[in-house]
C-alpha cells in the first residue's frame, strides 16, 4: 500500500527488538516510509534473540515463550514465521519437591502427606471453587484465622514459593514492589500445570532472531547493528522511535532508573533431557535463580514451513541448559532485564516523560522506553496501537496538504 502523504517521510527506529521491528514493519508496509533501524549490539531481536546449538535454538537470555490471547497479534506475527505448538511449563525446587509453578492443586499433593493433601483441596475448592486463579495478595493478607490448615498453606506458599524467589531476581524489597508482586502472582485451583493459559503460545520454529529477520525484510528498511545512537543525527529524520531506555536518551540528566540483569552460565549434556520442564526455579536453594532447558521448549516434531527446514529435535541425544544468576545491572556490561519500579524510579520516570512531552514526533516505547515490563505480546500491541494514532496524524495531514488543491478545483 502506498503512503497517504504526498511526502515519503523518513523514520528512525532505535533497537532492533519485536518493538522496534513492528513499528519499523508497520511504517514501511502500510504508510510506504523509509525507515532506518539502528541497534547498539552485534544480533537483532534483543534480549530475546537466539542462535542454534546442536540442533537446539538457545535464547541467550533465558527462555521465552509467545502466548496471547489477541487473535490479531497472533495472526501478524504469523505472517513472518511459523511457529511451534509448546505449551510452557515452570517447576520449582522446593524442600527437594519439584512443585508446579504456578502453585495450584497438583503442587500440593507434591508437597504434602496424602492426608493433608486431601484436606487442603478439598478446603480450597470449597472456599475458592474449581478452576479459581486466586492472587497471592488475596491468598496471604486475608488470615485465615478460622481455619489453621489454610493459613499455614497460605504462609507455605508464601516463604517457600514466593518471596525467595523475588528476592533473588530483584535484590531487594519495598513495600510498594512487594505489593506490586503479590498482585500478579496467583495460586490456581485446579490442575492445569500450564504457565500461561493464553489461547495461542508458541515459539518461531526457527528462532526469535530469524522472526526479526523476516519482519524488517522490507525494501523501504535499512538495519544497522553495532551502531550508537548517540552516533546518529536525527535532525534529518521526521520522526524518532526509541526503544532504548529513556534516562539514556537524556543522558541521565535526572538520574539512572533502575533495573536488574542476570548472567547465563550455558552448559552441554549427553542426555535427551535435563530436567522435567522448559524453566526450574530454584526460590531456596543455590545462586543461580531458574535453569533453562531450551529443548523442552520445542515441538517433538518440527516439519517442514514455508519460511524453511527447521530441524527435528526427536532423535538429538544431546541438550543444552543455562542456569540464570541474577545480577546488578552495570552499564556497558551487561543488559537491563527487569524494571525496578521503586518509589525512586519512579518520581524519576515522570521527570524523564515530562521532557520526553517537550520533543516533537520522538516517540518512547518498549519495555525499556515504557520502564515497563511487557509480555512480548504486550509489546506488539504497544507498537500497533502507537502506529495506529501515527497512521490517523498521517491521513489529517494529508488532508490538508490536499486542502488548497480542493478548494480550487484541482485534484
Amino acid at each position: 500500500m502506498s503512503s497517504v502523504s504526498s511526502k515519503t517521510k523518513k523514520n528512525l527506529v532505535v533497537g532492533a527488538g519485536l518493538t522496534g521491528a513492528v513499528i519499523a514493519e508497520r511504517l514501511a508496509s502500510v504508510l510506504g516510509e523509509d525507515v532506518l533501524v539502528i541497534d547498539k549490539n552485534h544480533w537483532l531481536a534483543g534480549v530475546a534473540a537466539d542462535y542454534k546449538e546442536c540442533g537446539i535454538n538457545v535464547q541467550k537470555f533465558g527462555s521465552h515463550i509467545f502466548h496471547t490471547n489477541h487473535e490479531f497479534i497472533w495472526k501478524y506475527l504469523n505472517r513472518f514465521s511459523k511457529f511451534n505448538t509448546c505449551s510452557y511449563k515452570v517447576l520449582a525446587y522446593v524442600d527437594g519437591q519439584y512443585l508446579n509453578i504456578p502453585f495450584n492443586l497438583n503442587s500440593v499433593a507434591a508437597a504434602f502427606p496424602k492426608t493433608l493433601c486431601e484436606k487442603l483441596e478439598k478446603k480450597l475448592v470449597k472456599k475458592y471453587g474449581y478452576g479459581a486463579r486466586v492472587p497471592l495478595a488475596d491468598f496471604k493478607s486475608k488470615t485465615f484465622f478460622w481455619d489453621k490448615d489454610l493459613d499455614f498453606l497460605a504462609s507455605y506458599v508464601y516463604q517457600k514459593v514466593f518471596i525467595n524467589q523475588y528476592e533473588k531476581r530483584m535484590g531487594m524489597m519495598n513495600d510498594a514492589m512487594l505489593s506490586c508482586a503479590l498482585k500478579k502472582a496467583f495460586v490456581s485451583i485446579s490442575k492445569d500445570n500450564r504457565f500461561y493459559k493464553d489461547k495461542y503460545q508458541g515459539i518461531p520454529v526457527l528462532g526469535y532472531t530469524k522472526l526479526i529477520e523476516n519482519i524488517l525484510n522490507h525494501k523501504n528498511i535499512r538495519v544497522l547493528l553495532n551502531t550508537d545512537f548517540k552516533t546518529v543525527d536525527i535532525e534529518g529524520f521526521d520522526r524518532v522511535f526509541y526503544t532504548g531506555s529513556i534516562d539514556e536518551f537524556f543522558d541521565f540528566k535526572y538520574g539512572a532508573l533502575g533495573y536488574r540483569s542476570a548472567h547465563f552460565e550455558f552448559e552441554e549434556y549427553e542426555t535427551e533431557f535435563f530436567q522435567n520442564a522448559g524453566v526450574v526455579n530454584y526460590p531456596n536453594d543455590y545462586d543461580f535463580i531458574k535453569i533453562h532447558e531450551f529443548k523442552r521448549c520445542c515441538s517433538p516434531f518440527v516439519s517442514r514451513a514455508k519460511f524453511g527446514t527447521a530441524c527435528s529435535i526427536s532423535s538429538n541425544k544431546k541438550t543444552i541448559i543455562a542456569k540464570e544468576y541474577p545480577a546488578d545491572f552495570k552499564q556497558g556490561k551487561n543488559e537491563r532485564l527487569y524494571p525496578v519500579q521503586d518509589n525512586r524510579s519512579l518520581k524519576m520516570l515522570n521527570l524523564y516523560k515530562a521532557e520526553a512531552k517537550k520533543l516533537n514526533n520522538v516517540y518512547f516505547l518498549g519495555r525499556l522506553g515504557d520502564f515497563k515490563y511487557y509480555s512480548m505480546d504486550g509489546a506488539i500491541k504497544r507498537a500497533l496501537e502507537l502506529f495506529d494514532s501515527i497512521k490517523f496524524k498521517a491521513a489529517i495531514e494529508f488532508c490538508r496538504e490536499q486542502a488548497p488543491n480542493v478548494s480550487s478545483g484541482r485534484i
